[in-house]
Order: C-alpha cells, then sequence, then structure tokens
C-alpha cells in the first residue's frame, strides 16, 4: 500500500528537525550514517540522540563540526543585532556554488533518486539565493547553505526519502517567527529572503505566530518545496505512524517537527470542481488539443458530451474535473484554446475509494495493478499504459494481456 507522509510543522522546520522527524519515523540509522560517510568533504561528524522538548521524547539529529569548519546557526542570540556578537563566518572553505555542491552530491555514494532530490532542493535554494542578491544562479556563493552542516543536513533529508519510501507528501502550512536575524550580511527580516523567496516561488503557505524567532530556515523551505505534493489533509485518516524531530533553538513553543505516515480512509468524501461549456464553432483539431493541454496543467478529467444548442446547432459540451487550486490555470486554457466567452463552474462533493498502484512480475515483463478498496475487499484493474506497453513488447492484442495480466496477479494473491 502506498504511504503518505504528512507534516505538521506548527513550530516551523529545518534540516535537522526534518532528518530527526525521518529518523524516529524508521528510517534505517546504518543506511543514513553510511551514505552521509560518503560525502567528499571533511570536518564533520554526526550525532543521533533523544532529547526532551516540553517533556515530549524526540529524536535529534546533529552534525558537529570542527573548529575550522565550525558554521553558526541564525540563533535567538542574533535577533534585534546584539552588538557583542562577533561573527566567524569568513572561511573561504565555507563558501561553495552550486556546481561545486552539486559535484559533491554526484560523487557520494547514494541512490540515484536520492542524488536527484538533493540536487532539487539546493537548486530551489540557489534560485532563491540567486534572486535575493541579484545575480545569475550559477555565480550565487552560498554561506549558510553552502557550509558543511547544511550539505549534510540536505543530502540525509534525500537519502531519508528515498529510504522511506513515500509517495504523497502533505505539507498544509509551514508556521514562521517574526522580528529580525543577523546575518552575514547583516540584520535581515523574517522570513529571510531565501525563505521568503521559496515560500513565493512554490506556493507553500505560511502561518505567522506572532513570535520572535526563524522558525522556518531556507533548508527546510527548500525540502518543502521540493518533496510537497499536497497541502490538503484528507477528510479522514488513519496514522500509521508517527515521529518527532527536535530542532535546536529555544523558543515560546517548543521547537518539533512532528511528521506522520498516513493512510486516507477507505471511503471519503471531497470537493471538486466540475467547469463546462459549450463550443459549437471549433474544429475536431482544436478540441483534441485543448484536452491535452488541459490534462497537462493537471485536470482530473476531461470529456466532451454531444449538444443540441439554441437554433438547433450541434455543438460539443467540454466537461473538465479539477481540483479548487487548478480552477483559475484550466479556464485560462479553456478560453485561450476555445471559442468559448463564458465557463460554468460547479462545485460538487464525491466519495472515492482508497486506491494504491503496484507493481509485479508477470510472465510478459512488469506489470502495473490499480488497487481500488472496499468493505468487501480488494478489486484490481491493470494499468492502461501498462498494459498498452506489454502489448508493444510483445506483439500481443490488448484484450489478451489485460486478462493474461489480471490471471497472473490474481493467482499470485491466491497463493
Amino acid at each position: 500500500m502506498s504511504k503518505t507522509l504528512y507534516l505538521e510543522c506548527n513550530s516551523g522546520i529545518s534540516g535537522d528537525m526534518f532528518v530527526a522527524a525521518m529518523l524516529d519515523l524508521g528510517v534505517d540509522q546504518q543506511k543514513l550514517l553510511d551514505a552521509l560517510a560518503s560525502i567528499p568533504v571533511d570536518g564533520f561528524e554526526i550525532q543521533i540522540s533523544r532529547v526532551k522538548k516540553s517533556g515530549l521524547d524526540a529524536c535529534d539529529f546533529s552534525v558537529l563540526l570542527d573548529k575550522e569548519h565550525e558554521n553558526h546557526d541564525h540563533d535567538m542570540q542574533y535577533l534585534h543585532g546584539d552588538g557583542h556578537l562577533e561573527h566567524h563566518h569568513h572561511h573561504s572553505h565555507a563558501h561553495r556554488g552550486l556546481p561545486e555542491i552539486t559535484h559533491m552530491i554526484a560523487h557520494t555514494k547514494i541512490s540515484e533518486r536520492a542524488k536527484e532530490m538533493a540536487d532539487r532542493i539546493f537548486d530551489i535554494l540557489a534560485e532563491a539565493e540567486a534572486k535575493a542578491h541579484g545575480m545569475p544562479k550559477d555565480q550565487v556563493h552560498f554561506h549558510e547553505v553552502g557550509a558543511i552542516d547544511s550539505i549534510v543536513d540536505t543530502i540525509a533529508a534525500a537519502v531519508c526519502l528515498d529510504l522511506l519510501d513515500v509517495e504523497e507528501v502533505i505539507i498544509p502550512q509551514l508556521s514562521e517567527g517574526q522580528g529580525f536575524i543577523r546575518c552575514q550580511h547583516g540584520m535581515i527580516p523574517v522570513p529571510v529572503p531565501a525563505t521568503a523567496n521559496i515560500v513565493q516561488a512554490h506556493g507553500l503557505v505560511l502561518h505567522p505566530l506572532g513570535i520572535e524567532g526563524e522558525f522556518v530556515t531556507p533548508t527546510g523551505a527548500a525540502i518543502s518545496a521540493a518533496i510537497m505534493t499536497s497541502k490538503q489533509l484528507p477528510a479522514s485518516y488513519t496514522v500509521d505512524k508517527i515521529g518527532i524531530g527536535a530542532g535546536k533553538r529555544s523558543y515560546e513553543r517548543p521547537s518539533i517537527l512532528r511528521a506522520m505516515l498516513i493512510c486516507p480512509a477507505q471511503m471519503e468524501n471531497d470537493r471538486i470542481f466540475k467547469l463546462e461549456t459549450n463550443v459549437d464553432d471549433c474544429s475536431g483539431e482544436a478540441l483534441g488539443y485543448v484536452m491535452e493541454r488541459l490534462f497537462e496543467a493537471g485536470a482530473r478529467d476531461v470529456h466532451y458530451t454531444p449538444v443540441y444548442m439554441k437554433k438547433n446547432r450541434p455543438a460539443v459540451q467540454l466537461n473538465v474535473i479539477c481540483d479548487q487550486e487548478k480552477v483559475s490555470e484550466l479556464e485560462e486554457i479553456i478560453f485561450a484554446e476555445t471559442t468559448t466567452i463564458g465557463i460554468r463552474k460547479i462545485e460538487i462533493e464525491r466519495t472515492v475509494l482508497q486506491r494504491d498502484i503496484v507493481s509485479f512480475q508477470s510472465t510478459l515483463g512488469e506489470a502495473a495493478i490499480k488497487l481500488c478498496h472496499l468493505h468487501t475487499g480488494v478489486r484490481a484493474y491493470p494499468e492502461y499504459n501498462s498494459v498498452i506497453a506489454l502489448c508493444r513488447k510483445n506483439g500481443k492484442s490488448y484484450q489478451d494481456v489485460y486478462h493474461q495480466v489480471l490471471t497472473e496477479w490474481e493467482a499470485g494473491m491466491n497463493k
């Protein structure tokens, strides 16, 4: 059954908090340590421990640096610009650009999927830093992000996600503080520019706490942007496992990130939107193209229905099913690609079954099966694209492949 990860970021999120929460969820600690040991850089060691946060037991993940590589966190003591603080940020080795970090990730002994995720997180960070400083992305030299502890946190986050093997990640919002913090460039507002840019570019939702301090770090925001697949929790769900990751900072509320592996209830009600419009002067080719564009933009379903309009003109009704956040984008496509001047928009409620996609090795090759969960049992359907691929591979008809795959799947389940 597919896994859904829900991140409850009521105290913000940082790289070390995320990794700690994943370890607490059950990520293999030794596999993570082995992966991090392969990073081609010196000057750090990993410490994993248990700590108490407001009496709650939590996992703590720490990257310990030697004195030469020491990096100072954006911490509460920097708030309001206390002048007595000295800055030790100016080690030349701590400034690394995106090409150097990409090269480092490529030479780390982790899976290709983990490398792709680490690259994506750093690319998001680079875009945000480039915008903040007004320079090309490949010329950005990170400081906080380029320091060894942030690099290790990011690679660790990518490895944890790969080991956990989740398919969906739900992040409704990121709680953030306020005020100013001191960085190498001086006093900057919270959320810091890099974090704010990531939030803007990737549609993350910020929830203000009204508390002085930085709760969402750029690394935490970049991880969220890279992994989030939805902001909406299912109407009802069960919780399979809970992990709590501890943060390093001391604020008015405990610095913890709670992560849950959840499973939507077998049947759930949710709300979707139906867009419909009647068109009587578009060619078949144009209608075929608009259907392709709508699916590519995220429509759940698109179909045409023959209708008769006023004066008995034959026409088609375009029907689009989509999520609320897709309505505006899909309406723009319909207006741009058809001759319509009006679109009806209807909010509707639907009941859906929990469903999963699983793969198995059939005699024809690897096949994908959709499983729909009912109270009376599980119903299986070979996936269309998988069947088509096996038809072409084996030179067989669709019906023959479909029935053979389904028969072999059922036989395997009955063993």
